[in-house]
This record gives structure tokens, C-alpha cells and sequence, in this order.
């Protein structure tokens, strides 16, 4: 059992980490304030080739193992990479790419992964509706066939790149008799298609770079060939391709993200005087320190060893539960432990902690709720009980 990290992983880590401590950080507060996506900034990603790691080069993307997919988002947190933008990141690159390089057909992966992966296109993922969160298999938009054309009618909500977003695979039923046990489809939805318009702009507390909003379909006209895998079975098979993406993955920003709370805890504790010393000197600073660093060690495991398995073909459903469960409830503790470490400082819009306590809230809904996530864990034990 091996847990170091290779030469050339150490390396990735160290110019993703520089890479968004100096070309993305330093804009957060600005973009977050006017909630705006930092275009500028995805450019550059794109330039790097962040945005298309996982993909195979015939369709444009780098290759990079599951592995070398979290190492990156991680660094990325890890600079002081924008969450907002990080979330973009994997909606994109992850539930909204990740379906179609498992699902799709040979000419839907040419057709929109090369785009993907260069960050011309920008894609989301269409399943929570107004009236369906964590009860994902409930949705009610709708699929019909209609000759060589579905017509798809209903509405999204909270849909991540929603208003930026060039295309959407979306989850609707085909077949209500049978529902989620070979009912319910997925599809490809270009942003021209007949039928197909955003809703609102959602203003979030958080992740306020990030767009969001619902997306409305109204008698929607995709072609046949959108389909995106076997009919009724698009819910189950998208959840086969990227529950351990989503779970996994797309934390291991949040992972960066502790260690960047950490290092500034770490820094104003020693700079910070009260009572005549630095209050890095008062064990209930030092034990706060002691904590989050804690956290962050196990959630950078648990987020290494779910892309480990992927990477080995092994299948990860209890694993990335855990993982999301775990990660995201500990960077939301490493953020409220950071904002009481800076006190009334870390309450104002000055210091960046206070974002971040804004921007972790999120992980304990959206991907699955921690409630979700528990009950996940505890049927698998239980199997049939």
C-alpha cells in the first residue's frame, strides 16, 4: 500500500496550486461581489488544459487519469482557486461530459466533447427540478417521441452554468408506468434548440460566480439522435457513469480549499497579538489548528483513494458517499473554525474566510445532501435488512 504521490504528481500539484494562486485568486472578491462567472479566468483554465483532463485525446481532452483529474482540483482549492468557478469546473468537465465519454455514441463524443474539453462549449447537467431534489427519481419532465424528434416539456431548477451554458444533458421521463425502473432518459439539449429557454437567475449565498438558474423546456424539439444512451435506462446509466465523478472528484476542491483556510489560520495566528502574545500561543487557537488540519489529511485520503479505484476499474458507490459526506461536512467546519480564528475580522467581506464559510454550505446540499449520503452509506451495510 503505497500513499506517496509520484514526482510528476507532486509537480502537477505545485503549478495547479501556483497557477490559481495567481491568475484566478486575486479576482474572486471582485466577481463574487457583482456575482459574474470570471470568463478570463476559464480561458486560462482552458489554456492549461484543465477543463478536458480526464478525456481521451481523440476527443481533445489530456488523458489524465481519475487520479490526476482530483490532484488537480484539489491544487486548484489549494491556491485559493475561486469555488464558484470550481464548481463551473465540474459541472462542465464532470456531470455535464462525463455521460457523454461513458454513454454516448461515437459521433455525440465528436460532436461535443472536443468543444467541451477546450472550453469553447460549456455544458451542465439538467436533473433536480422544482419538485424533485433529493427524491431525484421523481422528476416530471417529460420525453415523447414524435417520429425522428422527442418533445420534451417540464423545468429544471438549480442548474449549475445554467444561463452559460451551451448544452445540458437532461434526465426526463419516457415511460410513466414504468418510472425510474426503465422509464426515465437522458438526453442532449443544444441552448438552439426549439423550445429550450433559461429560466432566472438564481441569487445564491454562495458560489456566486458560479451561474445558476432554471432551465425551462417547452415543447422542446431534440432530435432522435440526442438520445443520450438506452432509452428509460438514462437515469440509471448516468448515475452508474458519474455518482463517483460527482462524489469524488468535484470535492476535491473543497479539499484545496481547507488547506488554503488552514494556511491563512496558520499565518494571521501568528501574527495576531492579544493579551501580549500571538494568540497562536493560546491552546484554543492551537487545537483549532490542530483540527482542521486533522480533517483536511483524512478528506484529501478519502478523495485520493475513490479516484484510485476508478482508476483501477473498481466500483466506488459506498466509498464516494462517504467521501462526499465526509469532505464536505469537514470543509464547512474548517471554514466556520477559520472565521472564529479571525474573530470580527473574519466576519467581514475583508478577509476571504468569510467567502469561503458561504461557499462550503453548499456541499452539505447540492451532489446529494448529507442526509442523502447517510442513508446511502447505512442501506449498503445493510443490505436487505
Amino acid at each position: 500500500m503505497d500513499f506517496e504521490l509520484s514526482a510528476e504528481q507532486k509537480a502537477w500539484f505545485k503549478e495547479v496550486k501556483e497557477f490559481a494562486a495567481k491568475e484566478i485568486a486575486p479576482y474572486t472578491e471582485e466577481y463574487d461581489r457583482e456575482s459574474t462567472f470570471f470568463w478570463e479566468g476559464w480561458k486560462k483554465m482552458a489554456n492549461m488544459g484543465l477543463i478536458g483532463l480526464p478525456f481521451p485525446e481523440e476527443y481533445g481532452g489530456s488523458g489524465a487519469s481519475a487520479l490526476d483529474t482530483a490532484i488537480a482540483h484539489d491544487a486548484f482549492g489549494a491556491g485559493g482557486g475561486d469555488a464558484g468557478l470550481a464548481l463551473s469546473w465540474g459541472a462542465s468537465g464532470i456531470i455535464g461530459a462525463v455521460p457523454i465519454w461513458i454513454m454516448g455514441t461515437e459521433e455525440q463524443k465528436k460532436k461535443y466533447l472536443p468543444g467541451i474539453c477546450s472550453g469553447e462549449l460549456i455544458s451542465c447537467f439538467g436533473l433536480t427540478e422544482p419538485d424533485a431534489g433529493s427524491d431525484a427519481a421523481s422528476v416530471q419532465t417529460t420525453a415523447v417521441r414524435k417520429g425522428d424528434e422527442y418533445i420534451l416539456n417540464g423545468t429544471k431548477m438549480f442548474i449549475t452554468n445554467g444561463p452559460i451554458a451551451d448544452l445540458c444533458v437532461v434526465i426526463a421521463v419516457t415511460d410513466k408506468e414504468k418510472g425510474a425502473n426503465g422509464g426515465i432518459s437522458a438526453f442532449i439539449v443544444e441552448k438552439g434548440f426549439e423550445g429550450f429557454s433559461v429560466g432566472k437567475h438564481l441569487d445564491k449565498m454562495g458560489n456566486r460566480t458560479s451561474p445558476t438558474s432554471e432551465l425551462i423546456f417547452s415543447d422542446c424539439r431534440v432530435p432522435a439522435e440526442n438520445l443520450l444512451g438506452q432509452e428509460g435506462y438514462g437515469f440509471y446509466q448516468v448515475a452508474k457513469a458519474t455518482l463517483e465523478w460527482e462524489r469524488a472528484i468535484m470535492v476535491a476542491p473543497a479539499v484545496g480549499g481547507m488547506e488554503a483556510n488552514l494556511e491563512r489560520c496558520i499565518q494571521y495566528a501568528k501574527e495576531r497579538k492579544q493579551f501580549g502574545q500571538p494568540i497562536a500561543r493560546f491552546q484554543a487557537v492551537a487545537f483549532k489548528l490542530a483540527e482542521m488540519k486533522c480533517l483536511l489529511d483524512t478528506s484529501r485520503l478519502l478523495v485520493y483513494r475513490v479516484a484510485w479505484m476508478k482508476d483501477q476499474g473498481m466500483e466506488a458507490m459506498m466509498e464516494a458517499s462517504i467521501c462526499k459526506l465526509w469532505v464536505t461536512e469537514s470543509a464547512f467546519k474548517v471554514a466556520c473554525e477559520a472565521v472564529q480564528i479571525f474573530g470580527g475580522y473574519g466576519y467581514t467581506r475583508e478577509y476571504p474566510v468569510e467567502r469561503t464559510l458561504r461557499d462550503t454550505k453548499l456541499g452539505l446540499i447540492g451532489g446529494g445532501t448529507s442526509e442523502i449520503q447517510r442513508m446511502i452509506i447505512s442501506r449498503m451495510l445493510l443490505g436487505k435488512f
